[in-house]
C-alpha cells in the first residue's frame, strides 16, 4: 500500500486488512472525484492516470500514481477541501468510510496506533507554532 500518514503506525497485517476493504474506481477525462465542502465519505490511491486537485484561491495541483486524498475523510466525514477532478481516464483505489470504522471496532489495536499518529502530528504542528 502507498505510505499514508495517517496508516503510519500501522503494522503490515493492519495494512493489509485496511487494503483489503479497498475497491477500484475508475473515472473519464474530467469527472470530477470529489466535490470541495461535500461530507468525506472515501479515502482514494491514485493507481492509474492523473487527477488534478483543486482548492479555493489556490493553484491547481496535478498529482499522479501513487498519490492519495481524503485520508481525514475516514476518521469524521468533514466536508471535502478541496475538488479533485480526473486528468484523463484515473484509477483509483477507494476505502469508504463506513468499512474503515466497521474494521476499526473489530480492531481496537488499529484504533489505538492511529490515535497515536495523530498526536504525533498534532505535536509536530504545535511545536512548529512555539518559536
Amino acid at each position: 500500500m502507498v505510505d499514508i500518514p495517517l496508516f503510519a503506525g500501522l503494522g503490515r497485517r493492519h495494512l493489509n486488512k485496511v487494503a483489503a476493504l479497498g475497491r477500484i474506481r475508475r473515472f473519464q477525462k474530467g469527472a470530477t472525484i470529489v466535490t470541495a465542502g461535500e461530507p468525506g465519505d472515501a479515502l482514494y490511491v491514485v493507481l492509474e492516470g492523473e487527477v488534478s486537485v483543486e482548492r479555493r484561491r489556490l493553484p491547481g495541483i496535478t498529482r499522479g500514481v501513487g498519490s492519495f486524498f481524503g485520508e481525514m475523510a475516514l476518521l469524521d466525514g468533514g466536508p471535502r477541501s478541496a475538488t479533485v477532478v480526473a486528468r484523463g481516464s484515473v484509477a483509483c483505489l477507494t476505502i469508504s468510510r463506513s468499512g474503515f470504522q466497521k474494521l476499526l471496532r473489530k480492531e481496537p489495536a488499529m484504533s489505538a496506533a492511529l490515535l497515536n499518529e495523530l498526536a504525533t502530528r498534532l505535536r509536530a504542528v504545535e511545536a512548529g507554532t512555539k518559536k
